[in-house]
């Protein structure tokens, strides 16, 4: 049973925090788009609010008057089932609507939405509520990162936030934790939220395997980097390989050699990196490259869920050697929310965890994060199995 009193106050809690972490931005800082994979944070704005007005108000708020009939074009992402929309790569083209009208949008639908939930308060409508809130803070995520690609992408690498912290250190002592054979049960198994993904809770049969209970931190990195870990082909995939080659790869996403030492662009700007962090921005081909140098592997993402109460986690988004596909029993939703995620099992590594960058609430141990193996703009890292 969902409650609307709550379930209201967290939209609101919602709407309000993906303001806030956009005040530090410049104007400027809204509209750019350096790579297909980054939005500019101005189309998160809207699309998050666009998700409400599509999914409730045009629907099911009666008399409601739509903001601007061109933003569902400019601020659909990718359901065909909705319409047409304005291509991925060309979100940084957007200077029109501008910052200050997306605001007002934003506000126009917020006011909306709480208003109609004063007045209907059916378990169908407030599950869409519910997707649509877990949907903005997906989005809160997206925007934190896309925000510092942006800024470290930035010839001045200036500063997101003097206050934000990303980078604590792994404090427990290195241990691996053994896990016996045997028949263990994946996936969500309780009514609150989660994707679905998540469902489709079977069995699995998993070999005896141990699992760290520390993520690899920068200092090992430093040592794979040291001792030619991006110069060595037979650590890599093939693929993987090529990726490095094509792509001038020798240390992850935002790292810079300055005087010998090793800095990285944070969101506090650029710093020393310190030795006993998780490494973070690194694709699926260097997680598992490392694994490789290291005589381990990686886990597979039933080993991680398995074994995930035995030791800290959330730092960083984990990459697994398990391919994104539907669980047994699998069911896709009708209509435009059948699109969230069935139709992006292919060709994608699942990730287990949650990061620093995930809101509160939005972290579970069955989420299924996925991305494809060359990307690494997120804060992924990686946990070593044996």
């Amino acid at each position: 049973m969902i409650v609307i009193d709550s379930l209201v106050d967290f939209f609101q809690e919602t709407r309000k925090h993906t303001e806030k972490l956009c005040e530090p931005l410049e104007i400027e800082d809204y509209v750019v788009q350096p790579i297909v994979d980054v939005s500019p944070p101005k189309w998160h704005l809207g699309h998050t609010t666009w998700f409400f007005e599509e999914f409730i108000l045009k629907p099911y708020a009666k008399n409601y008057t739509i903001f601007s009939e061109d933003f569902s074009f400019v601020f659909n992402s990718y359901y065909e089932t909705v319409g047409k929309r304005v291509i991925r790569s060309d979100r940084g083209n957007l200077s029109r609507p501008s910052v200050e009208q997306v605001y007002e949008y934003r506000n126009y639908v917020t006011r909306a939405v709480q208003s109609f939930f004063e007045e209907n308060q059916n378990e169908t409508l407030l599950a869409l509520l519910e997707i649509g809130i877990h949907h903005e803070q997906q989005h809160q995520e997206l925007l934190l990162t896309d925000i510092k690609y942006i800024l470290g992408n930035n010839p001045l690498l200036p500063a997101y936030s003097d206050t934000v912290e990303t980078h604590q250190n792994e404090i427990q002592e290195q241990q691996w934790v053994p896990i016996k054979d045997g028949v263990y049960e994946i996936g969500h198994n309780s009514n609150d939220f989660c994707y679905d993904n998540e469902l489709g809770r079977h069995k699995v049969y998993l070999q005896p395997y141990q699992i760290s209970n520390k993520l690899v931190t920068n200092e090992e990195y430093i040592e794979f980097i040291s001792a030619g870990g991006y110069t060595k082909f037979d650590l890599w995939h093939a693929e993987g390989w090529d990726w490095v080659n094509q792509n001038g790869i020798s240390a992850p996403l935002y790292w810079h050699k300055i005087d010998n030492q090793w800095h990285h662009y944070t969101l506090k700007g650029l710093q020393q990196i310190t030795m006993n962090t998780p490494v973070t921005h690194i694709s699926y081909y260097e997680a598992f490259a490392f694994a490789q140098w290291k005589g381990c592997r990686l886990p597979t993402e039933f080993e991680w869920e398995t074994a995930q109460k035995h030791f800290p986690w959330g730092q960083r988004w984990e990459w697994t050697e398990s391919a994104y596909l539907p669980y047994p029993n699998y069911k896709k939703a009708d209509g435009a929310l059948g699109e969230y995620n069935g139709k992006f099992m292919v060709n994608q590594k699942v990730l287990r965890g949650g990061s620093v960058a995930t809101p509160e609430r939005h972290t579970r141990p069955t989420y299924r994060n996925f991305f494809q193996t060359n990307l690494r703009w997120q804060f992924t890292g990686l946990r070593l199995a044996q």
